[in-house]
């Protein structure tokens, strides 16, 4: 699936996709909101997990060139089971800037997640096969806890067909259609009980 920085969604798309979470949208401050599994998950926002997605976010956006932009925990619908909210994904600058609340998987050129204690199995396997069926062709984990990144490349339709595990404390390679990206892990924080 060829996906191009010009894509745009229809207005009768973004009613559609319209987010089954916008009615909880302040209700739980502090909290990180998502559907899946057909499950309403919450996850605590810690600081680790806000620092690691603003230095990604910095470093990030640096490298990529000026028509690719940035969502952060904003609804991405999979299906009625399933509605995402990515630490961070990659998006074309143009619908990014559209302030939307929610946007199409098929927008999303890099998604990114940090784990939080609570969404191991949601981030290493849920969204695993979820991304990867939706033909998101990077998928990259970010865990303070084990201290490491994964990268997950080459979709299929039961999940990534690569895999590479970087310990934190290099710098990290991805291959993507906008381009090689590197990303330091030094300054990443890492969870006091790791």
């Amino acid at each position: 699936m060829d996906r191009e920085a010009d894509v745009t969604i229809s207005e009768a798309e973004t009613e559609r996709l319209h987010s089954q979470l916008t009615r909880y949208e302040g209700m739980f401050p502090g909290y990180r909101t998502e559907i899946v599994e057909g499950a309403i998950m919450m996850s605590p926002v810690k600081p680790h997990h806000a620092r690691t997605i603003r230095l990604l976010w910095n470093e990030l956006e640096a490298q990529l060139p000026a028509e690719w932009g940035f969502i952060s925990d904003v609804a991405v619908p999979f299906d009625d089971d399933n509605e995402f909210c990515p630490d961070l994904a990659v998006i074309p600058a143009a619908e990014a800037d559209r302030n939307l609340s929610a946007y199409s998987p098929e927008l999303v050129e890099l998604a990114i997640e940090v784990v939080s204690p609570s969404s191991v199995r949601n981030d290493y396997e849920v969204k695993n096969r979820a991304y990867a069926r939706r033909g998101i062709r990077n998928y990259l984990i970010f865990d303070p806890y084990q201290e490491h990144c994964v990268t997950f490349w080459h979709p299929g339709p039961d999940g990534y067909l690569g895999r590479d595990t970087f310990r934190y404390g290099g710098t990290v390679r991805v291959e993507t259609e906008i381009g090689k990206l590197l990303i330091d892990t030094a300054p990443l924080p890492i969870h006091p009980k790791a």
